[in-house]
């Protein structure tokens, strides 16, 4: 499971539970908003372009 910053952990939790897994499975570690919006934007443009 990723790293999440504790003040990030809300931010998150606020999410899909199927986002939230999606995120975490990401594997990535997640220190600021920033680093959030980035796996969102990842995740985003993997399903636009999916067949």
């Amino acid at each position: 499971m990723a790293y999440v910053e504790p003040k990030l952990r809300p931010r998150l939790e606020s999410l899909s539970p199927e986002l939230r897994t999606a995120i975490l499975a990401r594997n990535v570690p997640l220190r600021t908003l920033g680093d959030l919006i980035g796996v969102l934007e990842e995740l985003v443009a993997e399903a636009e372009s999916a067949p």
